[in-house]
């Protein structure tokens, strides 16, 4: 007697296989699988076999091989009965034995511990290095546990259909299998937020009806066109996006159901590549196109194989819809992915490193998965690193990425090298001055993806970071840790640099008396100061003038003879003070000053006198390597006018890819800012790396870090710093 549970299974990769030999095996398999099975019950109630029975049948759907259907119904043999993966072995070969083996320790798996990730994606990517059919079989065991989720408890349904969404579907996705990835999504959704779920559906339903009439008579208006023109052989298909990426576009883009214009989809099939471009021409000479809705796939590919064009256009009665243009090779990708390459055809010897061979070709990052594994078998210590280069692919709630021993890092999406710096230590975070990805130099606002591989460039003599880097880090962790540095490195010398610069302004306008905590308040609350040191803090930062404290402080009732004779006075005080540096020396009229050549201080950068035997006072910036080795003794405080009408030379130096057009690049980013350049000078360094150092000429510090920042987003550019000799 034929058993119906067999004979559903058989009926389903009878379309295909043929030959007794493969039959006679399947039914062996299916026979063990239920003898050792028996007497276990699903919570659905149902004997445990049918699980296996449905896995392989969702396979069958693929028109996978023999091989992994006898897989599919053993998965769960060796993990929960008496059965050995020898046992296996020796009656179903090496091969059937590595599949189950590979599915079972994927069984085993929990994707929800961050801890354990970057071993467990490890195990799995590994898994589908050495055969992509072990992913393949356990897609198709989760796609039949989300059809039965009824079953399970709510704290269950949620646990599995949102690793679903995590892991699964991205995974679907990632391996071209859009109809399996549609149905996990959809039927995961209902569980993880099912408000959205039914709403969704119910839009769907609603005026389902009328949809498909709308998509009947484009078709039929399609068909027309295509017969007046005389193209032949073609298929029209018409669709209604699934829930899932509707729930995803209301969700993620903030869109209203009504608003989601590419809801209807038309899918025209032709013979040939060159007739794809024909039917686009007759849809873009009939219809009008929507700008910048047209996607060329044929041309370039997705990563996971899939080819098609798309455009979105309008017809004559209103009706937004997508149109996606193929051949049947095409489509048969677009449902089955990978899964379309690897069918499997009667009568054709393939070996297992032949198709995974001939699935690399085509898919690039599984191509470059299989080559990591290869690596990752004569390299020790690269765990962290295998599964990051990958792990992205399949992937995309965060971004997870990898320090050059392995240590996985987790980031948000759009994290720069910056996050990462900090993540690692805020020594790091503080001092870094470039980054490399995956060996390669990148910009600090690298937007980084997951399995990217970075490294850190720091330097001690770093000025640390500006505010301009909380505009470029994602993280709210490297935005702490920068504002601390900031507040902590800055906040006091501003607040000193402020109180200074209102000091000499009083002093220079002859205003006697004081300020205090309820002056700042009463004058300054509207930007937001609510103390004198508050007061200070926005003078030194150069949001408030001391000009504008000062005519507060003198009020409306100052006489007009007394303000213009002391601004005479401080006229002329300024061509005393304003010589060619700039820089005044308290009590001193006119110092014999010089601004030192090791370091080229200019505006904004705190500043010492060191009083030499032989060229007056030198000034120099306190960032100077050589301010350690003076004598205190002859230390002398220097201050910037606070008036200067003239540029300064300053020394930076840059290092980038060696490559023909870096030079002109980084002439143009400075040029762009009116600054001038009075020396270049570039060297090749090691590792394809060049080395050019620019003498410039800026107004101050705000210039100067300005162009730095600038400069940094140039492609090819990982190193911008002032050069101290």
């Amino acid at each position: 007697m034929t058993d119906p549970l067999f004979q559903t299974l058989a009926e389903a990769f009878g379309k295909y296989i043929k030959n007794e030999k493969d039959v006679e095996l399947i039914k062996k398999a299916y026979f063990l699988a239920k003898e050792k099975h028996e007497g276990q019950m699903r919570k659905s109630g149902e004997p445990y076999i049918t699980h296996p029975v449905a896995v392989a049948k969702i396979l069958s759907e693929l028109t996978a091989g023999p091989a992994t259907i006898i897989a599919a119904l053993l998965h769960d043999t060796v993990e929960d009965t008496d059965l050995s993966l020898k046992d296996v072995e020796k009656d179903y070969g090496p091969e059937i034995a590595a599949l189950v083996d590979g599915v079972t320790k994927i069984g085993k798996l929990s994707f929800n511990q961050v801890a354990s990730q970057a071993d467990n994606h490890q195990k799995m990517l590994l898994a589908m290095a050495k055969d992509i059919r072990v992913v393949l079989i356990k897609i198709a065991d989760r796609l039949h546990n989300v059809r039965t989720l009824n079953s399970m408890s709510p704290e269950k349904q949620y646990k599995i259909a949102s690793e679903t969404l995590d892991i699964y579907a991205p995974l679907a996705h990632r391996l071209g299998i859009f109809r399996i990835k549609a149905e996990l999504e959809d039927r995961s959704l209902r569980y993880t937020d099912p408000p959205m779920y039914y709403r969704v559906s119910n839009m769907i339903q609603a005026k389902k009806a009328e949809r498909e009439a709308s998509i009947d008579r484009i078709i039929e208006s399609i068909k027309g066109l295509f017969n007046d023109s005389d193209l032949a052989n073609y298929e029209i298909k018409g669709r209604i996006k699934n829930i899932f990426s509707i729930y995803k576009k209301m969700v993620r883009d903030h869109r209203a159901f009504e608003d989601i214009y590419d809801l209807l989809a038309v899918r025209i099939i032709v013979p040939k590549v060159e007739t794809c471009y024909q039917a686009l021409g007759i849809i873009h000479a009939n219809y009008t196109p929507i700008p910048r809705r047209f996607k060329d796939y044929i041309a370039v590919p997705k990563p996971n194989m899939y080819q098609s064009l798309h455009t979105t256009v309008l017809s004559e009665d209103g009706t937004l819809f997508e149109v996606q243009i193929r051949t049947q090779e095409m489509d048969q990708v677009a449902e089955f992915g990978v899964a379309a390459h690897w069918a499997y055809k009667e009568n054709k010897t393939y070996s297992k490193e032949r198709e995974q061979f001939e699935i690399a070709q085509k898919l690039k990052w599984y191509g470059e998965l299989m080559k990591m594994t290869e690596d990752s078998d004569e390299t020790e210590g690269t765990a962290e690193e295998f599964v990051g280069t990958v792990k992205g692919d399949i992937l995309d709630a965060n971004v997870y990425v990898f320090t050059p021993k392995g240590e996985v890092i987790e980031l948000p999406k759009g994290a720069t090298p910056i996050d990462f710096a900090y993540r690692i230590h805020t020594d790091i975070g503080n001092k870094m001055v470039g980054a490399n990805v995956n060996n390669r130099i990148v910009t600090l606002d690298y937007e980084l993806n997951t399995g990217d591989i970075v490294s850190v460039k720091t330097n001690k003599s770093s000025y640390g970071p500006s505010e301009d880097w909380l505009k470029i880090a994602k993280s709210s962790h490297a935005k702490h840790k920068i504002k601390s540095f900031l507040n902590k490195q800055n906040r006091d010398n501003l607040i000193q640099l402020g109180k200074d610069q209102l000091d000499r302004e009083m002093s220079a306008q002859k205003v006697d008396g004081s300020i205090d905590d309820q002056f700042a308040k009463k004058h300054f609350e509207k930007n937001m100061v609510s103390d004198l040191e508050g007061l200070y803090l926005e003078i030194g930062k150069g949001i408030i003038s001391p000009k504008t404290v000062v005519a507060k402080l003198l009020g409306k009732e100052i006489d007009k003879e007394v303000l213009l004779q002391r601004q005479m006075e401080k006229a002329a005080k300024q061509l005393i003070t304003h010589s060619e540096t700039g820089v005044v020396i308290e009590g001193l009229s006119s110092p014999q000053l010089k601004l030192a050549n090791c370091c080229l201080p200019i505006p904004g950068d705190p500043i010492i006198g060191f009083v030499s035997k032989t060229s007056g006072i030198v000034i120099h910036s306190t960032y100077c390597p050589n301010c350690s080795q003076f004598d205190e003794n002859r230390l002398i405080e220097a201050f910037w006018s606070t008036e200067i009408n003239r540029k300064y030379p300053t020394r930076i130096k840059i290092i980038g890819t060696a490559k023909p057009t870096l030079l002109t690049d980084i002439v143009t980013a400075v040029n762009s800012q009116t600054i001038s350049i009075a020396e270049v000078n570039a060297t090749s360094g090691n590792n394809l790396e060049m080395v050019i150092k620019l003498k410039i000429l800026v107004a101050d510090q705000n210039q100067l870090q300005s162009l730095m920042v600038n400069l940094r987003k140039v492609s090819d550019i990982f190193s911008v710093e002032r050069d101290f000799k």
